[in-house]
C-alpha cells in the first residue's frame, strides 16, 4: 500500500463552520461530537458570526468572506465536506461551494425538496424554524428550488418562547424540561393547523436533540440536518463491501 501525505491531521472527514456562539449543546445539536459517534468530526468558529447577525431574513454580508476563508482552511486541512451549524446559511450556499472543491452543505432545508419527493402530492413540508418569520424565499431559491416547489409551510416557536432567547438571544444555561416543552407546543400547534403534513424539516441545527419527540408527537418523517451529515460521511468515506 502506497501512502501519501499532505496534512497534518488525517480522519477528519466532515467539516462543521461553527457561529460564535456559548449557549449550551447537548448531543443531538451540530455543535456536541457526541452528536456523530464514529464519524471524525472538525469544527471550526467563525468569529464573530454570532446568531444575531445570521438569522434575520439576511445574514450580514461582511460574513460571507470569513466563512469562506474557514471552509478554505478547513478543506486545506483534509476534510472531504463541509457544513454549518445555522441553518440560515442558506443563503451563502452557492457562494461557499464555489469556494472550494469539496461538497457544501449549508442547511438542513436542503432536504425538503427530497422529502416533498416521498410523499403524496397532497401532502406538506413542514419547516420548522425558531423564528419564522425571517425564513424567507431567497433562502429556498438559494437551495435550488421554491417553496412552492416542495408544498412548505413554515412553523416557528410561540412569541416569548424560551428557546430564541436560549440559542438566538445569548443565553448560556435552561433547564431541558423547558426545551422539550417549548418543542412539544409547536409540534402540537403545527399538527393541529397542517394536519395533512407529510414530512418535516428542521431548520434549526439546535432542534436535533428533539427529533424523537416530534417524531413521536407528528408521526411524520422528520428530517434533520445530522441526517445530511451522516449521508454525506458515507458517501466521501464509502464502506468497503467486500
Amino acid at each position: 500500500m502506497h501512502l501519501y501525505g499532505g496534512y497534518t491531521n488525517y480522519g477528519q472527514n466532515i467539516g462543521i463552520l461553527m457561529l460564535d456562539t456559548r449557549f449550551p449543546r447537548i448531543p443531538g445539536d451540530i455543535g456536541n461530537a457526541k452528536t456523530y459517534p464514529g464519524i471524525p468530526i472538525r469544527y471550526r468558529v467563525v468569529r464573530n458570526a454570532r446568531a444575531d447577525r445570521i438569522m434575520g431574513q439576511d445574514p450580514d454580508p461582511a460574513l460571507l468572506q470569513p466563512f469562506i476563508d474557514a471552509a478554505k482552511e478547513l478543506e486545506a486541512e483534509g476534510c472531504r465536506a463541509i457544513t454549518t451549524s445555522c441553518g440560515f446559511l442558506a443563503k451563502f450556499q452557492k457562494e461557499l461551494a464555489a469556494s472550494v472543491n469539496i461538497p457544501v452543505f449549508t442547511s438542513g432545508m436542503m432536504l425538503a425538496h427530497l422529502a416533498k419527493q416521498m410523499i403524496g402530492p397532497d401532502k406538506k413540508v413542514a419547516i420548522f424554524t425558531e423564528r419564522a418569520w425571517n425564513i424567507t424565499e431567497e433562502h429556498f431559491t438559494s437551495l435550488g428550488f421554491t417553496s412552492q416547489d416542495a408544498n412548505i409551510v413554515v412553523t416557528g416557536m410561540a412569541e416569548g418562547s424560551p428557546f430564541p432567547a436560549l440559542f438566538i438571544d445569548g443565553g448560556t444555561e435552561e433547564d431541558l424540561e423547558v426545551l422539550e416543552d417549548a418543542m412539544r407546543e409547536m409540534t402540537e400547534r403545527h399538527m393541529k393547523l397542517h394536519p395533512d403534513t407529510g414530512a418535516i424539516v428542521f431548520e434549526c441545527t439546535n432542534f436535533g436533540p428533539f427529533t424523537k419527540l416530534v417524531h413521536d408527537m407528528a408521526k411524520v418523517p422528520v428530517f434533520t440536518i445530522n441526517w445530511l451529515v451522516e449521508m454525506m460521511a458515507k458517501a466521501v468515506d464509502p464502506d468497503h463491501y467486500y
